[in-house]
């Protein structure tokens, strides 16, 4: 039995999680109980996850309450799946959140609609690509995702995607905020992961950006050239860049 099941299992056998779901949710700590926050968004219901968004406070850095607002995050991917789209706006808010680990909650989220939805996924993401940095940085997250790109139409799509999002950060002044240095954190593992996906259309797309004397644009496209999935994708093309581009 995996780790999700058994702690299945044990939610099925009580009556009120919190208790639990604080004792073992990792936190404080690196590394959040992905596993139980995965059985919890499984079982738990609309109620449950509103309750637990209740939590979100302005002290709830690195304690166990995050995780119950990390559950309460990622849930409302499911409850946008099944078709409760309202739901959409509160995402989109948490998408800035303090907190990195509910940032990557909202990311969890959008992935769960994908992976029932793409199309709502890819329209809704298109509406957040125009909004903040960290909205912007929440639509890398969630579409640089190789489970959702096993289509030629979504990893198209996806790539423009990519590409507005680079082109918009030539006109984005304050590059020094979090906010921006996030969203070029994403973009600098993001691009390889769609170019994996569509290697015809998303090299050249990569080229074009090669050339690009912007210097944050270029950190972005040396980070992607330094991944292993590119190597394994076309090593003849990913040696050629990295020694154009100077990248070891």
């Amino acid at each position: 039995m995996s780790k999700v099941e058994t702690y299945k299992a044990v939610l099925k056998d009580l009556t009120e999680w919190d208790e639990y779901l604080l004792k073992e949710s990792g936190l404080p700590g690196p590394r959040a109980n992905l596993e139980l926050m995965e059985a919890v968004v499984s079982l738990g219901t609309e109620e449950t996850f509103l309750r637990y968004l209740q939590f979100n406070s302005t002290d709830f850095l690195d304690k166990p309450e995050e995780f119950l607002v990390f559950c309460g995050t990622v849930g409302l991917g499911k409850l946008v799946a099944e078709g409760k789209t309202q739901y959409l706006g509160d995402l989109r808010t948490l998408a800035s959140n303090k907190s990195w680990r509910i940032r990557e909650g909202v990311a969890i989220a959008l992935q769960v609609l994908g992976e029932a939805d793409i199309n709502l996924l890819l329209n809704e993401m298109e509406i957040w690509r125009k909004g903040n940095l960290f909205e912007r940085r929440a639509v890398v997250a969630a579409l640089c995702e190789p489970k959702l790109l096993t289509q030629k139409d979504t990893a198209q799509k996806v790539l423009k995607v990519l590409d507005e999002i680079t082109e918009d950060l030539s006109v984005i002044e304050g590059r020094k905020e979090e906010s921006f240095k996030i969203l070029r954190q994403a973009l600098g593992y993001g691009w390889s992961v769609a170019v994996v996906a569509y290697p015809q259309e998303g090299k050249e797309l990569m080229e074009k950006w090669f050339q690009d004397e912007d210097k944050d644009i270029r950190w972005i496209m040396k980070e992607n050239l330094r991944k292993n999935r590119l190597l394994k994708m076309d090593e003849q093309w990913t040696a050629q860049w990295k020694q154009a581009l100077g990248v070891k």
